[in-house]
């Protein structure tokens, strides 16, 4: 198998990381063994390495405690819910995916109890959330879930079928599929960050929120792609690029790190033109736009030097 040389990605955004990362982490293991998401001396050295906490942490580098154990535990929720469609191949049967997740909404929207260990976790997660949020909030919030559950579905069904989708296809979902949108409504209730909706909805905050998703969805493709491709799944930019475009998997990775790249100068430039909502609102704002950049050097720093879970230093891949 050939050794891909993995692109230099720098950007222009300071790193942080939130104080309470070891004891997050603690609470992160606590967490996952209460209720049997981990269950073996195995699966509890490979969460160990796989450092969830700290992607938390460096995302949201000025959350109180509780608040970063919470966001921890639904960002650690999402990696076993995407393990488990892996390993128990539930990402390829799509009518019984659309239940599961069918039954996760009725926790967000209803509070009703689903007998599962995934089930009876995200609604733990869920009833700390709510606590945390405005009825305004946790309709953005459910809103965001159900995208994502949306585009699970999408990829079910593209494997169901054995289809690989277009580039611009999965440009389109990308954003869904990384559940990012949910992280990016918890900014409100995680780092305190209230903004009305005037502003939130504004189309150059919007696209701040898009070019930051794809920043974070585009690398993290790249730091994937070996095992995304391992386990045949073709939902990966690099590998639908070179489907696509009938590249080799090196110019492919190159390919994305240039989209990935140009997606950066347009975050950077599009942060100039954010207009004036006066002295309070600005202030806000920036710290809204602070955390998007911490995002963005987040997943980095976790994929690269943090976690167990990707092998980034160079990545070797199937043909």
């Amino acid at each position: 198998m050939p050794t891909i040389i993995m692109p230099r990605i720098v950007y222009p955004f300071p790193s942080f990381i939130n104080q309470h990362v070891e004891a997050a982490h603690a609470q992160n293991l606590a967490f996952v063994t209460q209720f049997g998401l981990v269950n073996s001396p195995e699966g509890i050295a490979k969460f160990n390495k796989a450092r969830f906490a700290w992607l938390a942490a460096r995302a949201f580098p000025y959350a109180a405690l509780h608040e970063l154990c919470v966001i921890a535990n639904f960002n650690t929720w999402l990696f076993m819910l995407d393990d488990q469609c892996d390993e128990a191949q539930l990402g390829k049967k799509a009518v019984y995916l659309e239940s599961v997740t069918d039954s996760f909404m009725q926790i967000i929207r209803n509070n009703t109890p689903v007998d599962s260990i995934l089930g009876r976790s995200f609604a733990d997660i869920w009833d700390r959330m709510q606590a945390l949020g405005s009825p305004g909030w946790q309709l953005r919030f459910i809103r965001s879930m159900e995208e994502y559950f949306t585009s699970c579905h999408w990829e079910a069904g593209n494997r169901a079928a054995n289809v690989t989708p277009t580039v611009a296809e999965y440009v389109t979902m990308r954003p869904y599929t990384g559940a990012l949108f949910a992280d990016v409504e918890a900014i409100e209730i995680i780092e305190k960050v209230y903004l009305p909706s005037e502003i939130l909805q504004h189309f150059i905050v919007q696209r701040l929120v898009l070019a930051c998703n794809n920043i974070v969805c585009w690398s993290n493709d790249i730091f994937s792609c070996a095992k995304e491709a391992k386990q045949g799944d073709v939902h990966n930019l690099v590998l639908v690029l070179r489907h696509e475009r009938q590249l080799s998997l090196q110019e492919a990775v190159d390919e994305t790190a240039r989209m990935h790249n140009e997606e950066v100068k347009l975050f950077t430039a599009l942060e100039k033109l954010v207009p004036s909502f006066g002295e309070v609102m600005d202030k806000e704002l920036e710290r809204f736009i602070m955390i998007l950049r911490s995002w963005i050097t987040a997943n980095y720093d976790w994929s690269f030097y943090d976690t167990g879970r990707y092998q980034v230093r160079e990545v070797e891949i199937a043909h």
